[in-house]
């Protein structure tokens, strides 16, 4: 009679690796890791990176251009106010100058905060009590960063816009300081 080992008899009733959890568990993050890396490697192939940008010596140039344009948006006293109205379309507001009108076509730029696909170009035209109307689609939640400059873009305003937390939008060119 031939008594077996109970290691001998273990293996014997043991079924087949691919029958039992533990190597399954144990498999289940690389490939976790592996499916992430795919994903992570096809967005950065196929998604550019709006950031990245070719000149920066033209670019800088362009900032200070820019800041200019803010000294002079400052030395005009210039204020933007607005409100958006989703029901009807419409973005509604003044834009002043030290407390007058400002006469001329205005431009405004609403920048979404990482697609650029979704930016929105605004005209209208202040009238003769610096009060204004554009017609604005539906606009999308979130951060917008907002241009306001004149047609002949001389000046500029800049600011921040978080629709639809704030209902209405307020832009002042920063005062000088005395002294």
């Amino acid at each position: 009679m031939h008594n077996a080992s109970p290691s001998t008899a273990r293996l014997a009733n043991t079924e087949p690796w691919y029958k039992h959890v533990w190597p399954w568990l144990l498999m289940l993050g690389p490939v976790a890791v592996i499916l992430a890396g795919s994903y992570t490697t096809w967005l950065a192939f196929t998604k550019p990176d709006a950031m990245v940008v070719d000149d920066y010596y033209t670019q800088g140039k362009a900032i200070n251009q820019d800041l200019r344009r803010d000294r002079i948006a400052t030395g005009l006293g210039l204020s933007f106010s607005a409100r958006y109205n989703p029901a009807g379309g419409q973005l509604n507001g003044t834009l002043l100058g030290f407390g007058q009108p400002v006469a001329g076509k205005i431009i405004i730029r609403l920048a979404h905060a990482t697609l650029p696909e979704k930016d929105i170009r605004l005209e209208a035209r202040p009238d003769q009590s610096g009060a204004f109307s554009a017609g604005l689609p539906m606009l999308e939640r979130g951060r917008w960063q907002v241009v306001i400059e004149s047609e002949r873009r001389d000046w500029r305003l800049t600011g921040r816009w978080e629709w639809p937390s704030q209902k209405r939008l307020d832009i002042k060119a920063d005062m000088p300081s005395a002294g």
